[in-house]
């Protein structure tokens, strides 16, 4: 079970300036330190890639910085930084007087706890994905032709039938045997950023309307229960069980970060890579991680963004997300947000 108590690119064009977003060595979380079981929850749903030292000794030196300077005046990726580092700091009560009264191998030590956390984490969810993708990849009572290996990974990715064309960058198709065979060969390199259609909803890309069906997909739904919620929910109603991570943490609705990182770790699962490595330049997998959270996060996008993440909200929590629901119509609740919203506007209209 992935419960947490129960059991780089190729082309340099791509490859990002030193950042503590980006991925650090992998330690194997052994510990209940609380520091551990909080970075184990933060990478899942926050941020996954990263240098918790580096975050932390950087954010701590950006706050002073920005009593000079405001945060808009740094590049993007610096902007990006900050923001996790705030979140990180908001969400764990404390956090910022340890960083800021103690030494500095204090501050190293924290983040190593944390990294502990997240690495062990996206450790066990890579391992229990292994296998639990293959009751995925056809409808039930049907079987995998020719069938794969659970433990070993080699003839996954572009070297099966049925991965490969989950697989596929949206834009190429996969029924063309020149396309096929150029994949499979590899020379056709597929980079982080060019999307797989497991990623759409009946696995079907519209390249006049890309956004449609995006992130939305039943495999994607699937990894994303198996995770947060608990591998025995997938075939049942959602509800986040008491052993689910979700339950564990208070976690009520689907964030950039979470679905971000499931998406991450069904495309590695699906892959014939058998390692997951910043350094992989077959998976690409920070890469694709990072262009995903950019869509996610871009302000232009923001209409469609929220549309899907109330979607996702309420597919994994419909009982948390009250405050998305449509209001029934006539009910008493309705009649008090209409009296309110139409005193609101009387009182707006007498101040103009």
């Amino acid at each position: 079970m992935s419960s947490d108590e129960n059991h780089p690119s190729s082309d340099p064009s791509r490859k990002r300036s030193s950042s503590a977003l980006q991925l650090g060595p992998r330690k194997k979380a052994t510990s209940s330190n609380p520091l551990v079981l909080h970075g184990r929850h933060f990478g899942r749903t926050v941020f996954a890639l990263c240098n918790y030292p580096a975050l932390l000794t950087a954010g701590i030196l950006r706050l002073e910085e920005l009593q000079d300077s405001p945060i808009e005046d740094y590049p993007a990726d610096v902007r990006r930084e900050h923001k996790v580092f705030l979140n990180l700091i908001d969400s764990y009560p404390g956090l910022l007087d340890r960083l800021t009264t103690g030494e500095e191998d204090d501050v190293i030590h924290i983040g190593e706890m944390l990294g502990k956390g997240a690495s062990g984490a996206r450790g066990d969810d890579t391992k229990t994905l292994k296998s639990a993708v293959l009751e995925w990849l056809v409808p039930r009572g049907q079987v995998v032709i020719p069938p794969l290996s659970r433990n070993i990974k080699s003839d996954r990715g572009f070297n099966h039938e049925i991965t490969g064309a989950l697989l596929c960058p949206a834009g190429l198709d996969w029924s063309d045997a020149a396309t096929k065979l150029s994949l499979k060969s590899g020379e056709t390199a597929v980079r982080g950023d060019q999307w797989p259609m497991f990623l759409y909803a009946g696995y079907e890309y519209n390249p006049e309307d890309p956004w449609k069906g995006l992130l939305r997909s039943e495999i994607l739904i699937f990894g994303f229960k198996h995770v947060f919620t608990s591998p025995s929910s997938v075939d049942r109603e959602p509800k986040a069980t008491r052993s689910g991570n979700a339950y564990l943490h208070g976690m009520k609705s689907v964030t950039k970060g979470s679905l971000a990182y499931v998406a991450t770790q069904i495309r590695f699962a699906l892959s014939s890579s058998s390692v997951f490595s910043r350094t992989d330049t077959v998976t690409d997998s920070e890469n694709f991680y990072h262009s995903i959270l950019d869509l996610l996060e871009d302000p232009d996008e923001s209409e469609e963004v929220v549309d899907l993440m109330t979607w996702w909200t309420r597919r994994i929590f419909p009982n948390s997300s009250s405050s998305q629901r449509d209001v029934s119509k006539h009910s008493a609740l309705s009649k008090i947000r209409e009296k309110r919203a139409a005193l609101q506007q009387q009182a707006n209209a007498n101040t103009t």
